[in-house]
């Protein structure tokens, strides 16, 4: 017995005729292919842009064993995450509008007419249900507020996945469509509407963008972050008090396990050769600014400990609890000679939100996995 779905089903009862339902709920002239295709072809652009930016910083901060990720240059996690993050945001209002501007397919009647019309209805539920996952767990995470219980990295990422393919299968079954609309001209208040959300995308760009980019910072009215604001001319996402970090006494003793381990005070530690290195600090909620740095090279601690150059290494934090209480320092960090143990920053002692008395700088690195509040160091 053959499936049919496609026999016209009756119109709506007078009582449903509200909202969205209504026979002139779409008059608007901006719903209409030309203006969806074009608003698609720049979500299409910067949702791409946002994903594989996105795997990089994925990889970046959880590497597989296979891959080497380079310490430079020192500023390439820095871009690729500010862009991440930016595109991230420009998505919102592209989204937004694109959303608008079909809302009548998503309001036919009725709702289903065959298999393949269902399969079709099903792929764009999921299509819209992942980006918008992505877009506000996205933005979530920028404010660093979790409302959830899932890991939000994991979770971001197997869903982008989702979101990718889902636009690919979309972009794939639409071709002919969006190929037809793209070659037709747009009225001229459908011009309107399109300069309006290219405008809107400009100004969320501008007023958030500076966090990274610091010649716009003055212009980051909406950016959680400032990159010259925090203690010693740097921001701070995780304070010493939230970390319940207990002041550093004189006991205080640096453990460098390595084929010849020994122990170093914090005196000791300030006797050995000093090295300089400017750096950026760069978050995953996409801001960065870069400091002054002043400390010991991790690749001298390693070569006193008798281990091969380039070792991987494991820095542990004073922190008791965390995710992030450890980090791995692979060999292309471990034997750059910008990778410090940071006693200074900006020409002055680290201050315990900022690590103190020790905490690693490396280039080229997430800020999650500049370890602060460092008490060991452990060749792997």
């Amino acid at each position: 017995m053959r499936l049919r779905l496609d026999r016209p089903l009756p119109a709506p009862p007078d009582a449903l005729r509200r909202g969205p339902l209504r026979e002139d709920a779409f008059s608007s002239p901006v719903h209409d292919p030309t203006v969806t295709a074009r608003l698609g072809r720049w979500l299409g652009i910067a949702f791409a842009t946002c994903f594989v930016t996105g795997l990089i910083s994925h990889y970046i901060q959880q590497p597989p064993s296979w891959l080497t990720v380079p310490s430079r240059p020192v500023w390439g996690y820095r871009v690729n995450q500010g862009v991440h993050v930016a595109t991230g945001l420009a998505c919102v209002p592209l989204l937004l509008a694109k959303l608008w501007s079909v809302a009548p397919q998503l309001w036919v009647w009725p709702p289903v007419r065959s298999v393949l019309h269902a399969i079709e209805r099903l792929s764009i539920l999921v299509l819209v249900a992942s980006a918008v996952f992505e877009l506000v767990s996205g933005l979530l995470n920028v404010v660093q507020w979790y409302p959830w219980p899932f890991f939000f990295p994991r979770t971001h990422y197997y869903v982008a996945w989702v979101a990718i393919g889902s636009i690919v299968l979309h972009v794939a079954v639409k071709a002919p469509a969006i190929a037809t609309a793209l070659a037709s001209r747009p009225s001229p208040e459908r011009r309107t509407f399109l300069f309006g959300v290219a405008a809107a995308v400009a100004t969320v760009t501008v007023v958030t963008v500076g966090q990274t980019l610091r010649p716009l910072s003055s212009l980051a009215l909406l950016a959680p972050r400032r990159p010259e604001v925090g203690p010693q001319g740097l921001p701070v996402n995780r304070t010493a008090a939230a970390a319940r970090i207990d002041p550093v006494g004189p006991d205080y003793r640096l453990t460098v396990a390595g084929p010849r381990p020994y122990e170093l005070s914090l005196a000791e530690l300030r006797a050995l050769p000093q090295h300089d290195a400017e750096l950026p600090i760069a978050c995953v909620e996409g801001w960065s600014a870069t400091g002054r740095w002043r400390g010991v090279r991790l690749r001298d601690l390693l070569e006193q400990a008798g281990a091969p150059a380039g070792s991987r290494v494991r820095v542990s934090s004073l922190e008791r609890d965390g995710l992030y209480r450890e980090s791995v320092v692979d060999a292309a960090h471990s034997a750059d000679g910008l990778t410090l143990l940071a006693l200074e920053l900006n020409g002055a002692a680290l201050t315990p939100d900022h690590g103190s008395p020790v905490r690693l700088i490396a280039p080229n690195r997430p800020g999650v996995l500049q370890t602060k509040w460092v008490v060991r160091v452990e060749v792997l």
